[in-house]
């Protein structure tokens, strides 16, 4: 590695996204709590640890939505690997990224 790219790559520092996933449960009979947990397992083992912050929704006939909101490094690009991991979950029905924010400082 020259030095230009040295520099050039500190000058590119690349910025964190806060991204908010919106998952929807097969049923009103799943336990979010668990399924929270679960998903901030998947979402830790993609971007390091960090903190993540859960809401529900709720959508209709008593189903609920979970609302997870995380901050990840803008470096590890696209979320597609962590919504199929997610996905791929017993309980979860789809998954949807609903906010993405550029967080620069």
């Amino acid at each position: 590695m020259n030095v230009l790219s040295v520099i050039l790559k500190v000058q590119t520092k690349m910025a964190n996204v806060i991204l908010t996933l919106k998952i929807m449960p097969e049923s009103p009979s799943v336990d979010l709590a668990s399924l929270q947990d679960s998903i901030n397992k998947e979402i830790n083992a993609f971007t390091g640890e960090t903190e993540t912050k859960a809401e529900t929704e709720d959508v209709a006939f008593g189903i609920k939505a979970l609302k997870i909101t995380f901050v990840m490094d803008e470096n590890k690009g696209s979320t597609e690997a962590l919504e199929n991991k997610i996905k791929e979950m017993n309980e979860v029905s789809s998954v949807d990224v609903v906010d993405v924010r550029r967080a620069i400082g």
